[in-house]
């Protein structure tokens, strides 16, 4: 899938935001301003000191102006060097403040956005923002900033003192200035687009890196570990490229910025000397003036390693706000309503629904569940049975219509409330890499010991779970890859049923398991439906013959409904279902029998 991001925001717009990070440390970001100008100012005594002792104490022979003159230079320089100590530390706990406000911002963020997000972005790309942009950001603004300061601090306070020692050897040697600001600005104007395609590139990478990961099984499985190694080192050798090219960019950038100061060195050792020989010039004067020239080259040598790294945070900076950015559809009210009290009676109220508002996957469905009500939604594939399940728990919204619980509309409830009265159990359940407790009790982290082995015995996973090596604090592997696909999905309808939920949701819960698993799961279900409103989406009859009535969907609307005797003489579609299924309920049926 491709990554189709947004139009990004205006270049100037984008740093403002960065730079509103800093707003809770604008205190040590002014301490550091104020010791990186102290430091600096330190800095700058130390060449004037030195003009001072050629002019003065030399010329003189005064030894003990020398001295002191000599003293003034070491104690400049260590308070220029404490000054950076100290400098360094609190930007380093800045920059690790911001990265810490930054990560949790995008973090939460991510964990709001919907389902329609992540439906049409990748994880490898989520990830790189998360990573590689994120750090890009922080340390322009923990460190990049403040020595960028610096640096420009340093170029303006040189410049002045110069224009104080002799202005016309200043002009001659800064006529050089338009063209390294020239320069600068085109480096700038180029670099941009570059590095964010960098970071595009890269987060590409990152996807394909993902995917291979959490796939590697059904890699192996293919033996197609070659094509995707082909893959990756062609995503791998994309970035390569466009990061040559913008090595090839700095290279060729960077030389003029370091030859113009240079070259603004060689004018005033000329014009200077010059004057010097001809007596119209200090000596002293002239060494410190070309002493703070010699302290500025550095500066504008980093110049274009600033530019970049700005440019980077910048294009790093775009990439983070649009997901911060992104507009959430489904959204809880300004003054939502509390989940009226009820027992889970489900009302689809001429509901239509489709992932594009232009193709509606869903139409016109209108369907009142009692509550305590088992229900299976069948159908083709396609038809909108997993669509309509997500409507209840605002995974999505309705396009058209309303779903209500307990005579409430979904869009009015609190969305914690709303969901934590629905267990949800997916064909392919996620496990987090923890405890077994852990997992069971994920929606309910108040579980006693005692409802989490409730649950897990209705889900009829107690005897496997007491097997393991630490029972219910043993650690499963990520996405519970140490179990099977049986265990997995039996912890997963144990953690819906430790919620005490009042709508249980059962999508295809059952489809990755064997029929002798299925029959222990279904004595589970059984007892874990009680009096709760379910629906069951299913394409097993085996598991279809668990509700007290089916709902048949076709082409997004009601078909049929009622019990599977009724429907096998009124429904095509649902004949066709129970002709062509994979096991029949009566073989299910019996092996239930003889498990119990």
């Amino acid at each position: 899938m491709t990554n189709q991001s947004p139009p990004s925001p205006p270049f100037r717009h984008t740093f403002v935001r960065l730079l509103g990070f800093l707003r809770p440390y604008r205190w040590s970001l002014a301490a550091s301003v104020v010791l990186a100008i102290g430091s600096q100012a330190a800095g700058l005594a130390i060449p004037w000191l030195t003009g001072r002792v050629i002019d003065d104490a030399l010329a003189q022979r005064d030894e003990n102006l020398l001295e002191l003159l000599v003293a003034l230079v070491a104690l400049a320089g260590l308070a220029k060097a404490l000054q950076l100590v100290a400098r360094r530390f609190i930007a380093g706990k800045q920059a690790l403040g911001v990265e810490f406000d930054l990560r949790n911002t995008l973090y939460n963020r991510l964990l709001r956005l919907s389902w329609r997000f992540y439906d049409r972005h990748q994880t490898g790309q989520l990830m790189s923002r998360a990573t590689v942009d994120l750090q890009g950001v922080r340390f322009f603004l923990g460190y990049g900033l403040i020595f960028f300061t610096q640096h420009v601090l340093m170029i303006v306070a040189v410049g002045a003192i110069v224009f104080v020692i002799d202005w016309k050897l200043a002009l001659a040697a800064l006529a050089i200035t338009p063209a390294l600001v020239a320069v600068a600005y085109l480096y700038s104007r180029a670099s941009h687009p570059i590095l964010k395609d960098v970071q595009q590139r890269l987060a590409d990478m990152t996807t394909i890196a993902e995917e291979n990961i959490v796939g590697v099984n059904v890699v192996k499985a293919f033996a197609q570990e070659r094509r995707e190694e082909r893959k990756f080192s062609g995503r791998n050798e994309s970035v390569f490229e466009q990061s040559i090219a913008a090595a090839r960019q700095r290279a060729f950038y960077t030389p003029f910025l370091s030859f113009l100061p240079l070259l603004a060195q060689a004018i005033a050792l000329l014009v200077g000397g010059r004057r010097v020989y001809n007596g119209d010039l200090d000596l002293g004067a002239f060494v410190a003036f070309n002493v703070y020239l010699l302290m500025v080259v550095q500066p504008l040598r980093m110049l274009g390693y600033w530019i970049s790294e700005f440019q980077r945070a910048i294009a790093s900076g775009e990439r983070i706000f649009e997901v911060i950015d992104e507009p959430e559809d489904v959204v809880e009210r300004e003054d939502p309503r509390p989940l009226p009290s009820g027992e889970g009676h489900l009302v689809f109220e001429n509901v239509t629904f489709g992932y594009d508002p232009a193709r509606p996957v869903l139409e016109d469905i209108d369907l009142d569940i009692e509550a305590g009500k088992i229900v299976a939604l069948i159908g083709h594939t396609g038809s909108g049975k997993s669509s309509l399940a997500t409507l209840v728990p605002r995974f999505y919204d309705a396009t058209d219509g309303r779903v209500l619980l307990d005579g409430a509309d979904v869009r009015d409830l609190r969305l914690t409330e709303l969901r934590r009265a629905i267990g949800i159990v997916s064909q392919d359940p996620f496990l987090f890499s923890a405890t077994v407790r852990e997992n069971i009790s994920f929606g309910a982290p108040d579980a006693s010991d005692e409802e989490i082995e409730r649950a897990a015995r209705m889900a009829q996973a107690y005897d496997f779970i007491a097997d393991l090596p630490e029972g219910y604090d043993t650690v499963i592997g990520e996405r519970g890859i140490t179990l099977s696909g049986g265990q997995r999905q039996r912890i997963a309808i144990a953690r819906a049923i430790a919620v005490d939920p009042r709508i249980l949701i059962l999508d295809d819960a059952t489809a990755s398991v064997d029929a002798t698993t299925e029959a222990k799961i279904r004595l589970g279900l059984r007892e874990a439906m009680r009096g709760r409103t379910t629906l069951i989406v299913a394409h097993r009859l085996s598991t279809i013959s668990l509700a007290d009535e089916i709902v048949v969907l076709d082409h997004g609307r009601v078909a049929a409904r009622g019990t599977a005797d009724e429907l096998y003489e009124t429904s095509t579609v649902y004949r066709e279902i129970a002709d062509y299924g994979l096991v029949s309920a009566r073989v299910l049926t019996e092996t239930e029998e003889a498990t119990a």
